[in-house]
């Protein structure tokens, strides 16, 4: 297991090309979410994830401040379903977190409002009460570093 830390341009077409394929599996098909995961936004992140053998086992990405808002973000955060129980996405939060603190004084998020525990785990506050987004309850979250 290797963790891997990129920026969009330094992804090769294979790495690219199964980040989305996880991304579809765990979002669109896991939770039968309708949406566009390609944003536009990838292209403005840091990408951090877990391979083993070619394939993703965790994955997030950073985005730089002034994209989605003003302070850096975090999103997309996943763990493939035969490894979850492995404390995988904490490592990766803990990662982006110290990436983006290099980026800005704070870090918005928008989790899943099932997660909000694990977020709160990791330091982050609340900062909106729960909406849905894409037809899943969502709460705003703030993390001050």
């Amino acid at each position: 297991m290797k963790i891997k830390i990129k920026r969009f341009e330094e992804l090769t077409t294979a790495e690219l090309y199964e980040i989305l394929r996880c991304r579809s599996e765990v979002f669109v098909l896991g939770q039968k979410c309708i949406y566009q995961d390609i944003d536009m936004i990838d292209q403005a992140s840091t990408h951090i994830y877990y391979e083993e053998d070619g394939k993703i086992m965790a994955y997030l990405r950073v985005i730089d401040p002034g994209v989605k808002y003003s302070a850096a973000s975090i999103g997309r955060v996943l763990t493939m379903k035969e490894y979850r129980g492995r404390g995988l996405s904490r490592s990766l939060m803990t990662e982006a977190i110290r990436i983006a603190s290099t980026l800005s004084n704070n870090i918005e998020i928008e989790a899943q409002a099932y997660l909000r525990e694990f977020y709160k785990s990791l330091g982050f506050k609340e900062s909106s009460e729960v909406f849905m987004l894409e037809n899943i309850p969502h709460i705003s979250m703030v993390l001050n570093v």
